[in-house]
């Protein structure tokens, strides 16, 4: 626990221990106006369709906690905002109407401490939610399965405290009902902020049962009677501070007898060795003793919890990033990537050597994607598609990149054959050209074709870097970079 065990002395535990946790006055979260989310809307199947690539096995993100059927997917819209789509499975909610009340509901909500809430899909069978996209990872992969470092301390504080903040902010809402709160429920967002995902606040439906099967985390009266309230959201708020403290996920019940035992130093995680004090630590066991009371009633409410961790927090004026060690939105964090040669022209912006590359790659990484023609197909309007397609590729060689466009068009416009390559030609094309909103929407649509190639992500870093949309390339590479490592480690 970073002092001597031997500290925690009966008198001074006993003491600190029957405190009593005052009520925070009656003062709202800060709500930022700032906030970039745009309003609720409703998307289209085919938006979201598109935005993952055809919901493409390598789009699944295991980081927003859910699991099959109900599948969360990562993708981008057309103004190239990163969202997390969650897709139901077709027997999830049954009831378009209460779907979509219920989406439209949490949709309203904004709040920085919030994954929020961006829009819903109800089409035919089809139920889908659109959140804010967290590309850092939850709380469990950083608590649990660690590869650089451990979580420091202040970083600890810093997670429930805005975990209770989203707690409370959502209460002041109407909406203090949240399902199966665990450490896959918080998401840490691009400057590593923790955030809450808004998933969980949609009322419970088909898609599963409000808390896990794990039996010793689940609240005393959800079991007795299978209904989550305010007082069984605290329960869980308490189960997630021994996991902070202690860096594993202990029962409740254990956990309670080794507080009764003072068995402190096991209750604690041993990397957090002379990072805070005998009263710190002492804090955060009284409260999750009292979050974790059998009675409902004898649990504090999320606004007193805001006050008690507000008093605890340290290091506040250190970002999120530098708590966390990982890498904040500049060069460094690009040096870190493993960018093949087309990677590090696209990261450069380095026009004559992407057309270089892709001169010398060929169609190869067209195989699989083009379509097979049959013999009926073979008319003179396919011969001269095809006819088009190869001016357009004596034009890319030869550099004259306006034919380039107008032959490539052709040869898509026709939409018989599909071939990411000539979206990418077309691409750098554009880009040649001065015309980087048209270079976006090939590399978009070479993606969509080909979801795993990563010559797509590095093109669309190319056309957002001419666009001025610095952060959007830098996620764009790390994108490509990312399906570089699986196509080598496939190979």
């Amino acid at each position: 626990m970073g002092c001597n065990c031997s500290k925690f002395t009966p008198c001074c535990w006993g003491s600190q221990f029957n405190a009593t946790v005052l009520e925070a006055p009656d003062v709202e979260n800060e709500e930022k106006n700032d906030l970039d989310v745009p309003p609720f809307r409703e998307f289209a199947f085919e938006q979201l369709r598109v935005a993952t690539a055809g919901f493409a096995v390598e789009n699944i993100v295991s980081e927003h906690g859910e699991k099959a059927p109900n599948v969360v997917y990562k993708g981008k819209l057309e103004n190239h905002r990163r969202i997390a789509v969650k897709r139901f499975n077709r027997a999830a909610w049954p009831d378009a109407r209460q779907f979509l009340d219920e989406a439209r509901s949490v949709g309203q909500l904004r709040n920085n401490r919030l994954a929020n809430l961006l829009g819903c899909c109800c089409e035919g069978d089809e139920r889908l939610l659109v959140a804010e996209y967290m590309p850092n990872d939850t709380l469990a992969k950083h608590l649990f399965h660690w590869e650089t470092q451990p979580m420091k301390w202040p970083m600890r504080l810093r997670v429930v405290l805005h975990l209770a903040q989203a707690l409370e902010y959502c209460t002041s809402k109407g909406r203090a009902l949240y399902h199966d709160l665990n450490a896959y429920r918080i998401l840490f967002d691009d400057d590593c902020n923790p955030r809450l995902s808004c998933f969980g606040l949609m009322k419970n439906s088909r898609d599963g049962k409000s808390y896990s099967t794990n039996l010793a985390f689940t609240p005393p009266e959800y079991l007795r009677t299978g209904r989550v309230t305010p007082e069984s959201v605290i329960y869980s708020f308490g189960t997630l501070l021994l996991d902070l403290l202690s860096g594993k996920h202990i029962p409740p019940s254990h956990a309670l007898d080794l507080i009764r035992d003072r068995n402190f130093l096991t209750l604690t995680d041993s990397c957090l060795e002379g990072q805070f004090s005998n009263d710190e630590g002492t804090e955060l066991v009284r409260l999750a003793s009292r979050c974790l009371q059998y009675e409902p009633r004898e649990r504090p409410n999320a606004k007193s919890l805001v006050t008690a961790l507000t008093s605890l927090q340290k290091e506040t004026e250190v970002p999120s990033y530098v708590l966390m060690g990982i890498p904040h939105g500049d060069a460094s964090s690009l040096q870190q990537l493993q960018l093949s040669p087309l990677g590090e022209a696209c990261s450069r912006m380095d026009l004559t050597a992407i057309h270089e590359i892709l001169e010398k790659t060929g169609y190869k990484d067209d195989e699989g994607t083009t379509n097979e023609l049959s013999f009926q197909m073979w008319t003179d309007q396919m011969q001269e598609t095809l006819n088009s397609k190869k001016k357009g590729d004596s034009a890319f060689r030869h550099k004259d990149f306006r034919a380039a466009i107008d032959c490539y068009t052709q040869f898509i416009d026709v939409g018989t054959m599909v071939s990411p390559t000539v979206f990418a030609r077309r691409c750098l094309s554009y880009l040649m050209s001065d015309l980087p909103q048209q270079a976006l929407n090939d590399a978009v649509q070479a993606q969509v074709v080909s979801p795993a190639w990563p010559t797509a992500s590095y093109l669309q870093a190319a056309a957002l870097l001419a666009l001025g949309m610095e952060n959007e390339a830098r996620e764009a590479l790390k994108d490509g970079s990312s399906l570089e490592s699986r196509k080598n480690n496939a190979q």
